[in-house]
């Protein structure tokens, strides 16, 4: 399944999709935690990057490994060595995007008002550990997506 696509190695073309939809999910949760006024308009966008970046990020992770085991299996010295770099971060962007959508939605449902009310539904000290959170869990994963990106154009162009 994330071997090819259309006769294609699938890796180079999922990757977009991860390295597209992952920042855009950080920058979407810091804006909602630093702009409060525009919640109302960023919240759904910021639930539908919270379900897509982190299954982008599985399906490169997933893509990125057959593509190790079909084509570089044998990869050694200076190739293995960089493929190594790269695949280190696999699993730290997948966790902290992961984290990040989560926290990211549970900002969401504890910033829009229940019924009946125009509070949030924890309180402002929830909401603002909510927005630390989020705002801490941004930063990790806007590194680790910056780090795999990185290691793979290196591990490619032998920068």
């Amino acid at each position: 399944m994330f071997d090819q696509i259309l006769g294609l190695p699938a890796h180079p073309l999922i990757i977009h999709f991860a390295v597209v939809l992952t920042p855009l999910l950080a920058a979407l949760a810091v804006a909602y935690a630093l702009l409060p006024g525009r919640r109302p308009l960023l919240a759904w966008a910021l639930v539908l990057l919270s379900a897509a970046a982190p299954a982008a990020v599985f399906a490169a992770k997933e893509s990125g490994e057959r593509l190790r085991e079909s084509r570089f299996a044998s990869a050694g010295d200076v190739m293995g060595q960089r493929i190594a770099a790269h695949e280190s971060f696999a699993v730290p962007l997948l966790l902290s995007v992961s984290g990040l959508a989560l926290a990211s939605l549970v900002f969401v449902y504890a910033t829009t008002a229940a019924r009946g009310s125009t509070r949030d539904r924890f309180g402002r000290t929830a909401t603002l550990g909510l927005s630390a959170l989020t705002m801490v869990l941004a930063a990790v994963t806007a590194y680790f997506v910056f780090r795999a990106g990185d290691s793979g154009a290196r591990a490619v162009w032998g920068a």
